[in-house]
């Protein structure tokens, strides 16, 4: 038998006599009866995993599968943040369709494509749960390690717990040593508490999100933001694995840009950079002039016009590189003045009266009626 308690609800009204015979119409107190699973809908799960998204409607059927179970499993209140960062194809109508199934997963729909740090931004700023795990979507970082994760957080009370990729056999040699030169270069900007090897595959406490939430950053770079905050920490080993479906969402040029990002977003020292390089040019062209002089009175006659061509060109080109990083950071500053948000929500499933309504959801990557039983769209005859 489910509890309830009395709250106010239209009744009908109570009729009184008076003395001299009249009657009166006297309305009886509002009750209304609510169950005690409303309220406990309503409650924060312990715990939240976020999934940034972005043409993954391949690999989305096998991520249920081997997610579920794992939450499951973990014998606690949970919620899975889908955050589809503004896909092309239909990947948010697949989420909806799984959602009647699975009432723990949650759908967050961004307006437009912000990028997967905005993305994540997006599911961390909307999670609910004590404790917030962020995973990908393609299962290289095996869902079973988030047990582990939650069980070391709770047992040496961790504000995070990193997933730390001791394999990377299934990486190619040029991202294997690339990824060695960025997480080397990355300790040495912030410390040598940014792990090797942990990338976006972390679990967070509710106090560790709120700190991030808390940051005027715009565009945060979680692998550097993270570890510089100081929290405690712990970190989980697994063996990382191929992508399960789909296509790499992670191309040369864009762990070219999260490097730049990483660095420009963190540290003015290539502006310290730029001023030892000026430095380095005033004193090679006083020797110039002194060999110049020496040269001259002696009675020798200067030649070398390729050489001197060469060193003109030199300076030119660090002068320009000198400019371009002063412009880099002068465009940050630029956009922070700006005050842009780097992501909007277009709808929340959590919220009955969202912004949009699931037919404006799914226009944008297809028509209910032309999908299957599993969310696909099916061919259109003519």
């Amino acid at each position: 038998m489910r509890a309830t308690r009395a709250s106010p609800r239209p009744a009908g009204p109570t009729v009184r006599t008076r003395g001299d015979g009249s009657h009166l119409a006297v309305a009886r107190p509002i009750v209304r009866v609510v169950k005690a699973t409303d309220t406990a809908a309503n409650a924060a799960p312990k715990l939240s995993v976020v999934i940034p998204m972005y043409n993954e409607e391949a690999v989305l059927p096998l991520l249920v599968a081997r997610l579920r179970p794992v939450l499951d499993g973990i014998g606690c209140t949970y919620e899975v943040v889908a955050v589809d960062d503004g896909s092309r194809d239909d990947t948010a109508a697949i989420v909806h369709m799984m959602r009647a199934s699975w009432p723990q997963l949650r759908l967050v729909r961004l307006r437009r494509n912000s990028g997967h740090q905005a993305a994540l931004t997006a599911g961390l700023h909307r999670s609910r749960g004590d404790y917030v795990a962020s995973i990908d979507a393609d299962l290289q970082d095996p869902p079973e390690t988030i047990a582990e994760m939650l069980a070391k957080a709770e047992e040496e009370d961790l504000d995070i717990v990193y997933g730390v990729r001791g394999d990377r056999t299934t990486d190619t040699w040029f991202k294997r040593n690339t990824a060695g030169i960025y997480y080397g270069l990355m300790r040495r900007i912030v410390g040598k508490k940014v792990p090797s090897g942990a990338g976006d595959f972390r679990l967070l406490s509710r106090s560790m999100v709120d700190a991030l939430k808390g940051l005027p950053e715009k565009t945060p770079v979680y692998r550097l933001i993270v570890p510089w905050l100081g929290f405690p920490s712990g970190e989980v080993t697994y063996t990382r694995e191929k992508r399960a479906a789909g296509e790499s969402k992670y191309p040369l040029s864009k762990m070219l840009k999260l490097t730049v990002d990483s660095i420009i977003s963190f540290t003015a020292a290539p502006l310290r950079i730029a001023i030892w390089l000026g430095a380095v040019g005033v004193l090679a062209c006083l020797v110039g002039i002194v060999t110049t002089l020496i040269a001259y009175a002696n009675g020798h006659t200067v030649a070398g016009w390729t050489s001197l061509f060469l060193v003109v060109l030199l300076f030119g080109a660090t002068q320009l590189l000198c400019l371009g990083l002063l412009g880099e950071y002068v465009g940050r500053i630029y956009q922070a003045v700006q005050g842009r948000p780097a992501f909007y929500i277009g709808y929340d499933s959590a919220e009955e009266n969202g912004p949009v309504q699931l037919g404006d959801v799914l226009s944008d990557s297809a028509d209910s009626e032309d999908l299957d039983g599993i969310g696909r769209r099916q061919p259109v005859s003519h």
